[in-house]
C-alpha cells in the first residue's frame, strides 16, 4: 500500500468557487483529490444517487459555465481544462 499525500489546506481552498452563493467544488476537481477520472466519479454518484443528499450536485448553467473558463482560463494544449459544457 503506497502512502497517500495530504493535500494541503490552501490548495483545496483554491479550487472552491462561489456558484449561486454557495462554496462548491467541480467534479474534475474533486476527481483528482480522490484519483479518479471525472466521468467515474460522476458515474458512481449517479448510479448511487440514493447515497447523496439531493443538494449534493447541480449542473451548472452555460452563463455559470463561461464565467468559471474565465475565472479559471483553460488548457489549450491539450493537458487538462475543460472546454466544453457537458
Amino acid at each position: 500500500m503506497s502512502i497517500k499525500e495530504i493535500v494541503p489546506t490552501e490548495r483545496i481552498e483554491s479550487k472552491i468557487p462561489l456558484i449561486r452563493e454557495q462554496k462548491v467544488i467541480l467534479d474534475c476537481d474533486l476527481a483528482i483529490l480522490y484519483d479518479v477520472a471525472a466521468r467515474d466519479l460522476n458515474k458512481a454518484v449517479s448510479r448511487n444517487l440514493t447515497r447523496f443528499p439531493a443538494d449534493f450536485m447541480f449542473r451548472i448553467t452555460k452563463d455559470e459555465f463561461t464565467n468559471l473558463k474565465f475565472q479559471f482560463g483553460t488548457s489549450s494544449s491539450g493537458w487538462g481544462g475543460t472546454r466544453k459544457l457537458l
